[in-house]
This record gives C-alpha cells, sequence and structure tokens, in this order.
C-alpha cells in the first residue's frame, strides 16, 4: 500500500475539494482520496504507485496546479498495533 500526498494550488473552499477528490477517483482506483484546501493538499491511499505525469494530467483538468508529489510505502496500524 502506498501513501501519495499532492501538494495542489488553487483549492479554496469544499466544492475545490470535492472537485479534486471526483476527479482523481474518476481516473484511478484508490482505496480513499481526501483533500484539505486550507493545507493545500490531497492524500491518497493506494494499491499501487500511481503515475506522477497521469496524475498531474488528472488535477490540471480541473483547473487546479499540481505543485508537489510525495509517494510513500504505507502500513495501516490499527488500534493494538504494536508500532
Amino acid at each position: 500500500m502506498f501513501r501519495i500526498t499532492l501538494r495542489i494550488d488553487g483549492m479554496r473552499c469544499g466544492m475545490c475539494e470535492a472537485h479534486i477528490n471526483d476527479a482523481l477517483r474518476r481516473d484511478f482506483k484508490f482505496k480513499k482520496v481526501s483533500s484539505n484546501h486550507s493545507k493545500g493538499v490531497a492524500v491518497i491511499l493506494s494499491e499501487t504507485a500511481p503515475d506522477e505525469a497521469q496524475i498531474k494530467k488528472t488535477v490540471d483538468s480541473t483547473g487546479y496546479a499540481l505543485t508537489g508529489y510525495e509517494c510513500e510505502p504505507y502500513e495501516k496500524r490499527g488500534f493494538f498495533s504494536k508500532k
């Protein structure tokens, strides 16, 4: 599993968040997508590492600008995990 953090410029409200989330869900099969306009980020959980160029194309098509991309391995930690 991977956690992808996108820096997105141009989000101003909750509808902007929804617009980004819908576009990413439409073009990719992600486990989870959540955006925060006040922080200017979208966080994605995915089974596979997505292509950065394709994500940039999707974000750019919404009218917002992708300014940063970070992909790192992710391990879900439960309430009783030992870590």
